[in-house]
């Protein structure tokens, strides 16, 4: 569940913004023949929907109807007492509510559309069962087909209005993992939180690598957790449905220095793997394709890939060595488009 105030800013996504992506999509199902396309959210998989018609939720779960002609509804399994603040954090021609969304879904496109309507499932593997088992009663004759490339195709390149949120996030995480203070990591992870939430982020998690002689890998901390000499803390925030990772080292400051610059200069080379190929001992690439905000793309423990196209967002994370420490860095960026050298949304710590 969302903790963080979800609101809807048009000056920083502005309904054009919105229409301009729904005319790309459009154009898209027209070639595929597709009369409507359907997109599940909840709120661990929000990014399809968030991406098309601002809508964040905070629970519960809901798919997004997008039919070739008439606009996007949204068929929510939350009460209707929540009807005004969905239409007030989001673009919709209308919120329909029902406990079992794919029954009313299909019901609802099958009326409107056509009995027998060819209808784009974006993730459809990643579809819940009951789900995709209510579109198949609700809809006994349409026609379902996995539209995940088609929406990947569409939205990788990110445009100027998610440019700017992913910065706004990016922006958030690093002030917050700057002002990180206090005597015992949970003191620390409390102050990070509160400092994101109170800059706008929509959620914020805390990961941390307490003791870095020990171990560098991040995890949720429960319970108290004795600091090394040298840590690490990585701080995951949402800005208005845009998601970014930013790592914060703790360490010998010249150790601190070099890190970024080398983590950066790797990151430039992006969607090549050269830059990490050498002196790193992992590393990470992560995106945004269909529903999953930082879904894996790519990394030195993925035997196959996912191609990283010019002009999308992504986080990286890497770890290398300094006079034998174990130094994790990590930053959200954009690749350039081609030709071009990616960069850093804010420069990392």
């Amino acid at each position: 569940m969302r903790r963080g105030l979800i609101s809807r800013s048009l000056t920083e996504l502005p309904d054009a913004v919105l229409d301009q992506r729904l005319d790309r999509l459009r154009r898209a199902m027209a070639t595929a023949q597709l009369d409507a396309l359907v997109i599940y959210t909840n709120n661990t998989r929000p990014a399809g929907v968030s991406w098309l018609a601002a809508f964040v939720p905070y629970w519960s779960e809901a798919l997004l109807v997008v039919p070739r002609d008439g606009a996007p509804y949204l068929v929510a399994a939350l009460t209707f007492r929540v009807k005004t603040w969905i239409e007030r954090t989001s673009r919709l021609g209308d919120v329909l509510h029902n406990p079992r969304v794919g029954l009313k879904a299909a019901q609802q496109i099958a009326g409107a559309v056509a009995k027998n309507a060819v209808v784009g499932v974006v993730d459809f593997d990643g579809l819940p069962a009951g789900i995709a088992d209510d579109l198949r009663e609700g809809g006994p004759d349409l026609v379902f087909r996995d539209a995940s490339e088609l929406f990947a195709t569409i939205r990788t390149k990110a445009d100027p209005a998610e440019i700017a949120l992913a910065t706004k996030a990016a922006a958030i995480a690093r002030h917050a993992l700057t002002q990180a203070s206090g005597e015992t990591l949970n003191v620390m992870i409390a102050g990070i939180e509160r400092q994101a939430r109170l800059n706008g982020a929509e959620e914020i998690y805390i990961a941390a690598a307490p003791d870095l002689a020990r171990e560098a890998r991040f995890a949720r901390i429960e319970g108290e957790a004795a600091l090394g000499r040298s840590f690490a803390l990585r701080a995951t925030v949402a800005y208005k449905g845009a998601w970014v990772r930013l790592v914060r080292t703790f360490c010998e400051s010249d150790i601190a220095q070099q890190a970024p610059a080398r983590f950066a200069h790797a990151v430039a080379q992006l969607p090549s793997e050269r830059g990490f190929a050498s002196g790193f001992d992992s590393w990470l690439i992560e995106g945004c394709r269909l529903t999953q905000p930082l879904e894996a793309l790519m990394g030195s423990g993925f035997a196959a890939t996912t191609p990283l196209a010019p002009g999308a967002l992504v986080s990286a994370q890497a770890t290398l060595q300094i006079d034998g420490l174990i130094v994790p860095v990590g930053a959200p960026a954009l690749l350039g488009g081609e030709g071009e050298a990616a960069s850093v949304l804010v420069d990392p710590l």
